[in-house]
């Protein structure tokens, strides 16, 4: 009798190797009543209704205040959020906090430091007008296994050293906080600089900006502020993700949603798809 060996070949889709992931970067505009028709009271829902229509699974806010942050995670349960406020650590002042969705992501560890030469506690650095800070966590997904970290930040707006030792600091930051290791890197932020600034080249010597590096053009406008004024040029791009390590950028986007001709906040969001390698 004749004996036969039959081999049973599965195929493993590669996405299941290589996980994809929608990320966000949004400066909300802080809550003041000063803000008029534009208050964040007025802005709420178009906000919130931009985070459940693009779906980002990670996005970092910018000069969010804790009732903000409240409102937005009352909107979103699926998410949790890390992040503390810059002026005294704890509640105080503006954040600059990190969604997650927990269905995806496990948060292994986070922190937050200062952009000052006292990173470990709150305080002002160099010339700059205000306490700046970075939120970052080091996540876990639950799809892949695989392990990486994002980092999230608003720079001063005047301080021209401390804009440029901001950018410094984050890269020994990342190789501090990544031990080397290697892992996947995302940087989401209002840095208040132009792409040809000297703090964004140098930002770029460490790491890539997701919208030059996309595999399909860029969608939506250059620029990322619009100050409220619904006739702005939107040529003025402060906004961005950086990316480092193994990373692949499928799809950026400057989002210009708006409704009865306003805007969500006085920023455009930053909107990427990407794949970890």
């Amino acid at each position: 009798m004749k004996k036969y060996l039959i081999v049973i070949v599965f195929l493993i889709p590669i996405s299941v190797f290589a996980q994809e992931l929608k990320i966000m970067s949004f400066n909300i505009r802080y809550a003041t009543e000063n803000d008029g028709i534009n208050a964040w009271s007025n802005r709420i829902e178009m906000v919130n209704g931009l985070f459940k229509f693009h779906e980002p699974q990670i996005f970092g806010l910018q000069e969010a205040l804790i009732s903000q942050i409240e409102d937005i995670s009352n909107e979103l349960p699926d998410f949790g959020w890390i992040g503390v406020g810059r002026d005294d650590g704890k509640k105080g002042g503006e954040f600059s906090p990190i969604f997650f969705n927990k269905k995806n992501f496990i948060l292994v560890k986070n922190g937050t430091f200062w952009l000052s030469e006292t990173p470990e506690k709150p305080s002002m650095g160099w010339d700059a007008s205000y306490k700046r800070i970075v939120t970052w966590g080091k996540f876990k997904s639950k799809v892949s296994g695989k392990h990486f970290l994002v980092f999230n930040t608003h720079f001063d707006h005047r301080g021209d050293k401390a804009r440029k030792n901001s950018a410094i600091l984050i890269k020994e930051k990342i190789k501090e906080i990544s031990n080397n290791s290697g892992l996947p890197v995302i940087l989401t932020g209002d840095l208040n600089l132009e792409p040809d600034s000297e703090p964004i080249q140098l930002i770029k010597t460490f790491m890539k900006d997701s919208g030059e590096i996309t595999e399909t053009e860029p969608y939506g406008p250059v620029g990322t502020f619009s100050g409220f004024n619904w006739d702005a040029t939107l040529d003025r791009r402060i906004d961005y993700i950086f990316i480092q390590g193994g990373i692949k950028v499928l799809k950026y986007a400057v989002i210009s949603d708006s409704k009865e001709q306003r805007w969500p906040s006085d920023h455009l969001p930053v909107f990427v798809k990407v794949q970890l390698k």
